[in-house]
């Protein structure tokens, strides 16, 4: 997905708020890049984040969550179940960005814990802990959220952060931020989301935002290469089209 990613391709897929290892695999089958794992607004907790993670990698999908927080311990505890990435929520500064890096990657300083006998490191029973650490360091996807008014006045500082994979405007936060809660389509916040795209494709980096069936061709013309649907969504759509062909005879 990553490397997907950094070629300029789009990743789709779809965000889950509640625990399934079993609906984790009928979206690999059905053909998504990748799962979002939402800690910050469902019901999954990390066993859940584990198993659903155990069966993202049999059926070769990617496992990124969205921690509880932006705070380095809730980071690192979605990272040691087992899941290659991570979308870090409310990133307002760069220091925010800074911190967030520092708690996926393995490093000098406060920022990720290293320890042996977790998941990622298969139980302790995989490579060496050196080797380990340097291919974690490698293949973990880092995605920050602007979802704030603050962030999109501080995103060019933002943008200047290593380590970062993915920049995701979050439209919902974002329009409570500015005024108007629940209408991202308002003006002012319709405006501040495409000026922020702009500023990411400038610097060159990878932009991501949210899509429905209806506004997945804006979202992928604006350069958006990480993006999902919710699947109560992807199941409402379905539901309609089943049971509006029920009703036309």
């Amino acid at each position: 997905m990553k490397a997907k990613i950094h070629r300029g391709e789009v990743a789709l897929g779809i965000s889950l708020m509640f625990p399934s290892p079993q609906l984790v695999e009928m979206l690999a089958y059905a053909g998504f890049d990748w799962v979002l794992i939402d800690c910050e607004h469902g019901s999954i907790g990390p066993a859940d984040i584990e198993v659903m993670s155990m069966a993202a990698d049999a059926s070769g999908i990617t496992a990124i969550a969205r921690p509880r927080s932006n705070a380095a311990a809730d980071i690192q505890a979605v990272l040691d179940r087992g899941v290659k990435g991570v979308q870090i929520p409310h990133i307002n500064t760069r220091a925010d960005a800074e911190r967030a890096v520092a708690a996926v990657k393995f490093g000098p300083g406060a920022g990720r814990g290293l320890a042996a006998g977790t998941r990622p490191d298969r139980w302790g029973l995989g490579a060496r802990m050196p080797d380990f650490a340097a291919q974690a360091n490698a293949q973990s996807l880092v995605c920050v959220q602007i979802e704030h008014q603050e962030a999109v006045a501080n995103v060019d500082d933002i943008l200047k952060v290593d380590g970062i994979d993915v920049f995701f405007i979050g439209p919902s936060d974002l329009s409570q931020s500015m005024g108007y809660p629940g209408n991202p389509k308002a003006p002012p916040v319709a405006e501040a989301i495409e000026q922020t795209l702009r500023k990411i494709r400038a610097a060159g980096k990878a932009p991501g935002m949210p899509a429905t069936r209806e506004s997945l061709p804006w979202v992928t013309g604006q350069g958006c290469r990480y993006v999902y649907n919710h699947l109560p969504r992807i199941l409402d759509a379905g539901a309609r089209e089943f049971l509006g062909k029920a009703g036309a005879k």
